[in-house]
């Protein structure tokens, strides 16, 4: 099978995937699958033979999810796989927003030429006097694999933590400390809390929700982290408040001319994921998944499928991406049973729009049922493994 490379993949995830089984590189043509991180396919064409795209990393923003779909190909993520490297970085701009740090490092650093400078740091260091964490109120709005770190930790700097998120999963929930105070309004995340950390994903819904109204909502010298997306925050609404004094500072991992010079914001060259132990993370998760997927049909994080895991039985597998629509478990057995072919196994799950099926059968011999398969009209894409 040929794996189609975007971008640098550590050599610890490639590493795991069979020679005898697998080509991979970047100059790979008609791929069945493609690894990215943040290389941009949104406008690409794909060749038809193409099944899966992993993204080594959270955001799937550089896919493109609909048309994927619309090819009956699947697109993952690897969600937790960089969640400590962002947690601490959370942190980091957390505590440069607490003191000002980085500003007294660089009014020191125009200090070399003098002949005294203990004595001159002594007499102006008050100029750069900050706040501790502790005791302080963070709220967190989203409590995914980064979010439920971020408030982990929050707690063992001393601070109280509040969390929103109305779709947490149960097993999100379990993470959680039970200190972590549930706010089950974002009124009430903002009201009390003075620092306010990001981390959902970026979507129609939740495009610029750091607003002059969400701001206004907030305690005054607020600080607000986006280690997310940029597009969740109106930046020049975060600008305006920090000049009229609603808004201590805006930290963020996602600069761009129009705040990288503007009083109050700190931003960070999109390092949240830049560590090695990070990549080599998401690496290994992606070829872990993309092997699963290629070889056994089984989906996990895939962000235009749900979860779907089955064990082989039977002489082969028949694999059935599909529109989510009636009467097609009817149609799919009554084609394979057609052919006079028995079904071993069989499951079915859908996500809004979209289905799939995986069905294990009594015969190697396949082909013709494939190919009247592929003629159901809902039919997106059918691979026999």
């Amino acid at each position: 099978m040929n794996i189609k490379l975007y971008n640098k993949i550590s050599p610890k995830g490639l590493a795991l995937f069979d020679d005898e089984t697998y080509r991979f590189g970047e100059d790979v043509v008609n791929p069945d699958g493609i690894l990215v991180r943040s290389a941009k396919l949104n406008d690409m064409e794909f060749n038809d033979e193409l099944r899966a795209i992993v993204r080594a990393g959270a955001g799937v923003n550089n896919l493109p999810i609909d048309r994927c779909s619309e090819a009956g190909i699947v697109c993952f993520n690897t969600p937790g796989a960089n969640a400590n490297a962002v947690k601490e970085l959370v942190f980091a701009g957390m505590l440069l927003s607490a003191r000002p740090v980085y500003n007294a490092m660089n009014w020191v650093s125009t200090l070399a030429e003098n002949d005294d400078v203990s004595t001159i740091v002594e007499k102006e260091k008050s100029n750069f006097v900050g706040n501790e964490l502790r005791g302080k109120k963070l709220g967190i709005i989203g409590l995914g694999a980064i979010g439920i770190k971020v408030a982990n930790l929050a707690l063992h700097f001393g601070m109280e933590v509040y969390g929103y998120d109305p779709y947490i999963s149960i097993d999100a929930a379990w993470q959680l400390s039970r200190k972590v105070h549930y706010a089950k309004t974002l009124e009430e995340l903002y009201e009390k809390c003075d620092y306010i950390s990001v981390h959902v994903p970026l979507s129609d819904k939740t495009k610029n929700m750091i607003n002059s109204e969400a701001i206004a909502k907030m305690k005054d010298n607020v600080c607000i982290l986006n280690f997310a997306r940029g597009g969740l925050v109106d930046e020049k609404a975060v600008v305006d408040a920090i000049e009229a004094g609603k808004v201590k500072n805006y930290v963020t991992d996602f600069p761009n001319g129009d705040i990288l010079h503007a009083k109050g914001v700190i931003c960070i060259p999109h390092l949240g994921a830049s560590t090695p132990e990070s990549e080599e993370n998401c690496a290994i998760m992606a070829v872990d998944q993309i092997q699963d997927f290629l070889e056994n049909g089984n989906i996990l994080h895939s962000v235009n499928l749900p979860n779907v895991h089955m064990d082989r039985s039977g002489e082969a597998r028949i694999t059935i991406f599909h529109r989510n629509a009636p009467n097609m478990i009817a149609q799919i057995t009554q084609t394979i049973s057609d052919k006079g072919i028995n079904i071993e196994n069989l499951i079915n799950k859908s996500k809004n729009d979209y289905a799939y099926t995986m069905v294990d059968v009594n015969s190697k011999d396949v082909d013709d049922v494939v190919k009247e398969l592929s003629l159901i009209d809902a039919i997106l894409k059918v691979v026999a493994l």
